[in-house]
């Protein structure tokens, strides 16, 4: 019979520093109680975690003495969070702005580990990762979680999906508080905007706000990216009223009046100043 000490270490053996309780079962050959009673232990020792009911992860040996490595002893969430994710029954692409550092933005600070999924699940921290889940409504998310339109990180423990450029401009683009205000969105699109593909920018913008599409459009055409920002210009004629580019701003604000210029061809009022 294959002890639960013998287990951890076949899955780290094989790079895999996280298992299902549905998994481990039948391998270990023990009762429900018997194999909870173990994991409890286990994790009363350091070398389990459990952030998930059912699901855990095996924290990396060294260090577990001191107190204060523990936080890096948790596995970066690259490595299970497809497992977590499969686990739960729950589809996902991690975005905002992990996927940004992943397309190469690589100063671009992510404080959470961010994942975009069509179902309300709580944020949860475990060590020194923060993993934040943003909503999208599950029409919507289907149409746009396809594989072509995702990309890929590859490692031991399998293959994690992660939006394609598109999808993180638009994800971006609608969920601006996360990826540190319109500012921060200004410096994605600088960035990451060129890289997109116009075609499938444009069919993609069609499952989101449109307000956030133009505040999109706009940007690519401010920051240079003619193609892409042309590609989104149709959606303007869908709009009935004119956005606030930035909507945490209205002229109620101090100051938010001195800025008066206007993006007709956006449907856009532009009340805060965007560096190019």
């Amino acid at each position: 019979m294959t002890t639960l000490d013998e287990y951890i270490d076949d899955r780290l053996s094989q790079g895999r520093a996280y298992f299902s309780r549905q998994e481990a079962l039948p391998v270990l050959g023990s009762t429900p109680v018997a194999l909870g009673t173990a994991f409890t232990r286990q994790i009363r020792k350091g070398r389990l975690a459990n952030p998930r009911h059912g699901f855990y992860l095996i924290l990396r040996p060294e260090a577990a003495a001191d107190a204060d490595a523990e936080i890096e002893r948790v596995p970066d969430p690259t490595l299970w969070i497809d497992a977590l994710m499969k686990h739960q029954g729950i589809d996902y692409r991690i975005s905002l702005l992990r996927a940004v550092a992943f397309h190469g933005m690589v100063h671009q600070d992510a404080p959470a580990f961010q994942i975009i999924l069509p179902k309300q699940v709580r944020d949860f921290e475990i060590g020194r990762h923060r993993l934040q889940f943003t909503y999208q409504e599950p029409a919507a998310f289907a149409q746009v979680n396809r594989s072509d339109w995702l990309s890929s990180l590859k490692s031991n423990a399998g293959i994690t999906h992660v939006a394609g450029i598109e999808l993180t401009l638009l994800d971006c683009a609608c969920h601006f508080h996360k990826t540190a205000g319109i500012q921060g969105l200004a410096r994605i699109v600088k960035e990451l905007g060129g890289q997109a593909q116009p075609s499938r920018l444009a069919e993609a913008a069609a499952h989101y706000e449109n307000s956030s599409v133009r505040r999109l459009g706009y940007l690519l055409e401010r920051m240079g990216h003619s193609q892409q920002a042309d590609a989104l210009r149709p959606f303007v004629s869908q709009a009935t009223t004119a956005a606030l580019l930035n909507p945490d701003i209205t002229p109620l604000h101090e100051g938010a009046d001195e800025i008066k210029e206007r993006a007709p061809k956006w449907m856009l009022h532009i009340n805060v100043p965007i560096g190019d």
